[in-house]
């Protein structure tokens, strides 16, 4: 287990474990954070545990081109019941998305340590929100960190109503110029979506 210090840096990513855990502690300072996600790691922890970093292998991505749209998803589209916008309401999405209890997991990993930095990278224009409104309504969205190399790693999204966070995913990467987003961890959600394991290596060729 490598514990870090306050130097930014990080042990080479094929010492993580099997799971992907590589280090332990640090600080989400913008520049280790982005210093991270250059280098194909990312923090994942719960509240009142230690800053975990990762980096799986394999990982876990969408080729936009290998995006899939079922029939039900493509008649939503074509209706229009919804819109999107791009980062006008970050701190609202990531609110939302930090409410949200997922299966296995006791308390929420976007803890406010976790929203102050991702704020400060967002205010610093590393991090991307999308908003999907119904009227005049936030129903969904999502954010994650863009390192402005033509790689999105998607962070958290969620929904209150029905295919909103579907449909705010698949405009963004139809709308998006990116060559690779980056899912961190295996979802059947995304999966469905065409998201699918390419080994760490592989990965780490497109940042």
């Amino acid at each position: 287990m490598h514990f870090l210090s306050q130097k930014i840096e990080f042990p080479h990513v094929s010492e993580a474990s099997s799971e992907g855990l590589l280090a332990v502690g640090g600080d989400l300072s913008p520049e280790r954070l982005i210093h991270a996600y250059s280098n194909g790691i990312f923090p994942w922890y719960e509240d009142e545990e230690p800053i975990l970093w990762w980096s799986p292998d394999p990982r876990f991505v969408l080729f936009p081109k290998d995006l899939k749209i079922s029939k039900s998803m493509r008649q939503v589209l074509k209706k229009g019941r919804f819109k999107i916008t791009k980062n006008k309401a970050f701190e609202v999405v990531i609110a939302n998305c930090s409410k949200i209890r997922r299966d296995g997991q006791v308390g929420t990993w976007i803890t406010d340590e976790m929203k102050a930095a991702y704020t400060k990278l967002h205010q610093l224009g590393y991090v991307v929100s999308i908003e999907v409104w119904r009227d005049n309504d936030l129903v969904g969205g999502l954010y994650g960190v863009d390192l402005k190399n033509g790689v999105f790693s998607g962070e958290s999204m969620f929904t209150k109503v029905s295919n909103a966070s579907k449909f705010g995913f698949i405009s963004f990467v139809q709308q998006s110029s990116y060559k690779l987003i980056d899912c961190q961890l295996y979802t059947t959600h995304l999966e469905s979506l065409g998201a699918k394991h390419v080994a760490r290596a592989e990965f780490l060729r497109y940042l």
